[in-house]
This record gives structure tokens, sequence and C-alpha cells, in this order.
């Protein structure tokens, strides 16, 4: 008797005809090292989790110690820094204090300056805590306020340069996969290793500025007076370019 299910369909091999049976479905291959998924699944789950209490704590304005609080609970559970060999609260910069002071392999690597999560970030925040980072040569300036996270790089110098690298917002449309995709960068893990550096470098190539800085170029000047020329039939000399570009075109920050 055989031994092969009815609903089996045969496949003529030949003069022979042989069963076709269920082949196990093939293994997804990972997106990523093992570490870096278990990050990344760690960081999803405490966004899932810390929605709810975040929003309340917008919904009742609630003060910067309420809202340092859930930021602490979230650096732990969802970046997976260590409260007590990872953090220090109140770092003591020069008879001032920053929020959190971050060291990773007890290497100072980032300050974090906290706000209530009604409070809307700005420069002036940011002013507050970049001398911080240049007095103590850290390279990354975190402000938040439990739902806005901005990272900033820091590069002394005179004058100090200062880049945007991330900017996300918790409480966003945003889905949970692509809110953990931006916010990785920060988790112990990807910090240890460096990767919000290419993000950066990134980012600061495509600013503003440095897209204002190509543009007024030799060579990008000298081709849009040709496209000029090409297509209006008029000569303007690339100075008039130039500071038509800077007049007209550019935004001061810009500049």
């Amino acid at each position: 008797m055989s031994s092969v299910p009815p609903d089996v369909p045969p496949v003529q091999i030949g003069a022979e005809t042989k069963p076709v049976l269920d082949r196990p479905a093939k293994r997804q291959p990972r997106s990523g090292p093992k570490w870096e998924q278990e990050a990344k699944e760690r960081l999803r789950t405490a966004i899932k989790r810390f929605s709810k209490p975040l929003a309340e704590l917008v919904q009742r304005d609630a003060n910067e110690g309420d809202t340092r609080l859930l930021v602490t609970d979230f650096l732990c559970d969802g970046l997976g820094y260590d409260k007590y060999s990872d953090l220090t609260t109140e770092y003591a910069v020069r008879g001032e204090f920053a929020d959190y002071g971050v060291r990773i392999d007890h290497e100072l690597v980032a300050f974090i300056e906290t706000k209530r999560a009604t409070t809307k970030l700005s420069v002036r925040h940011l002013r507050q805590v970049e001398m911080y980072a240049v007095n103590e040569g850290v390279e990354w300036i975190v402000l938040t306020n439990g739902a806005r996270w901005q990272v900033y790089h820091i590069t002394g110098g005179l004058p100090v340069v200062i880049d945007l690298a991330l900017d996300l917002n918790l409480l966003s449309d945003e889905t949970a996969a692509q809110k953990t995709n931006a916010l990785f960068y920060l988790a112990r893990e990807s910090l240890k290793r460096r990767q919000i550096d290419e993000l950066w470098k990134t980012k600061a190539a495509t600013s503003p500025k440095s897209l204002a800085s190509s543009l007024l170029t030799e060579p990008v000047l000298t081709a849009l007076k040709r496209e000029i020329k090409r297509r209006t039939g008029q000569t303007v000399e690339k100075t008039d370019v130039s500071r038509l570009l800077k007049e007209t075109v550019f935004r001061p920050e810009c500049l």
C-alpha cells in the first residue's frame, strides 16, 4: 500500500511518477548581527511601552523632575545603559552641572540635557550644554523632553562647529520600526561602535551650510554662468551670480 497522501500531486520524472512533498520554508536571513537585532528589539519594546506614560506626562504638563525620571528609565530599559556605571546625574563641569554625563567603558562620550515634557527644545538649551561638552572634550550632546530627542555633534575649535545628527519625536505618527531604526544610533551598543559617526558625516555633508558652500564654489558658479547664458542669452559675471545667490536664494542661516 502506498504511503503517499492522496492529495499530493505527482510529478512525471522520466518514466516514473513520484510525489512532490512539501519542502520546509527557507529561513529568512537576519538583517544585522545578533547584538543589533537584540538591541533593536529591546528598543522597539520600550518605545511601545513608554508611549502611554510619555503622552500622560505631556497631557498633565509634568515638571522637569518627573520627565527626568521617565528619561532615566528609557535610557536604561530602551537604550541599554546601566544606571550606575554608565550614567552620572548632575555631572559637574567647572562649577555647573549637566543633567547627565554618559560613559561607555569608563569613557565620557555624551552629555544629556533634559527639559520638561511640554518644553519646546531650542538653540538656547543647546548653548546651555555646549560649553560643557567643549570643556570636557565630549563630541555628543543630547537634548530631550522625553518625547523629542535631538542629538548634536560638537567639533571643538574656533569657531565651535555644531551639527544636528538626529532629530526624532517618539510621539510622532511614524511607526515603531521607523522610530527604532532612527533612535538605535543612540543605543549603548551602537554608540560604543560609533555607528552614529557615519550618520553625522552624511548629515553634515548635506546641511544647508554645506550645500550653500558647494554652490558657491568656482566650478558651480562657472556652470551656472554658462547655463544662464544658454537659457537666456544674457552674460552674467560669476561674482554677480554669487552675490545674487546670497541675497535672493539662500536663507541667512545657510551663510
